[in-house]
């Protein structure tokens, strides 16, 4: 969905060296007047289709282009999502005998029961895949000097593959790329090289150096997402003219809540990350706004204008805007 709000003019500065006190000011600016309804809606694009998005990122208007991408640009890759009915992780993970589906990627169950992690690691480990169409045009807008960041929920790197750098990435819910003991005396690091030889010998990963579980650096359910994720959230989206979200049902906080007032392009199975006031109280988006009479939007159920192979899911996607 592209929902058009009132548009702040943008500095064309992306420096990361800006002084914090004008970051926190753009923010708290950006904050009150979203969540107080301050000005007035303001029409960015001269038609409302994928032409026209299109139009509107080649007018050298939109210089900061803000990605956040979910486990539906990876699926076409064979990679499942989580949450779809039959086909999603969560449905086919009988035979690990877990107490819930959720249970896999829970840090207190993992420290007791690390062998199912383990076992799907083997299953889905990064460099068995390849980047989708989706990855690669975040590579292109990367190419052109108008990505401003790509916030990402997945851990299988392919964004990586595809030619995106850390600094193009917010890995919200961590990494496969590096891991550490869990030991909060140790906390020692290891390569994807060093766990991809331990997870494909059917060892538990051990720390050689005390002896502890060694995870990789993907945020489980109990965990802390990586402080970064917060430092760069209040740089990035005061400055986004416009945000792309593919793939993803919005449904994990905080990662669902970043979603802001400015231009929106939403690119999913169904409607996504409606609009929740109390957020933006807590400093984060309010969320997509579908049906409010301040917002511009249209909607096309054309599995050609979806920027993922229509064999996606099983079924086309829908694209909103």
């Amino acid at each position: 969905m592209l929902v058009l709000f009132p548009m702040q003019e943008q500095s064309d500065d992306s420096s990361e060296d800006e002084a914090a006190g004008d970051t926190d000011m753009d923010f708290l600016r950006n904050l009150f007047s979203s969540a107080l309804g301050l000005g007035s809606a303001e029409k960015v694009l001269d038609e409302l289709t994928l032409d026209g998005v299109a139009r509107y990122i080649n007018s050298g208007k939109c210089k900061n282009i803000i990605c956040m991408v979910g486990a539906g640009i990876s699926t076409s890759a064979g990679i499942p999502d989580f949450r779809s009915p039959g086909t999603g992780l969560y449905a086919n993970l009988q035979k690990y005998n877990l107490p819930y589906p959720e249970a896999i990627f829970q840090i207190d169950y993992f420290k007791k029961h690390p062998e199912p992690f383990f076992a799907l690691a083997r299953e889905l480990y990064p460099g068995q895949f390849k980047p989708t169409i989706c990855h690669y045009f975040m590579k292109m807008l990367k190419d052109k000097g108008i990505l401003r960041r790509c916030y990402t929920q997945n851990i299988d790197t392919l964004e990586r593959v595809a030619g995106l750098e850390g600094d193009d990435l917010i890995e919200a819910h961590g990494t496969f790329y590096t891991s550490h003991c869990v030991s909060f005396c140790c906390r020692k690091e290891y390569s994807l090289e060093w766990m991809k030889e331990k997870i494909f010998s059917d060892d538990i990963p051990k720390c050689d150096k005390c002896s502890s579980l060694v995870k990789p650096d993907i945020v489980f359910f109990g965990e802390n997402l990586p402080a970064r994720f917060f430092t760069s959230m209040k740089m990035d989206f005061p400055r986004c003219d416009l945000l792309i979200v593919m793939g993803t049902s919005l449904q994990v906080q905080p990662f669902a809540s970043l979603v802001s007032s400015c231009p929106r392009l939403l690119i999913n199975m169904e409607k996504a990350g409606q609009v929740n006031p109390m957020m933006g109280l807590f400093g984060f988006g309010e969320g997509m706004d579908f049906d409010s009479d301040k917002a511009y939007s249209y909607f096309s159920n054309n599995e050609h204008t979806s920027c993922s192979p229509p064999f996606y899911n099983q079924r086309a996607p829908k694209t909103y805007l």
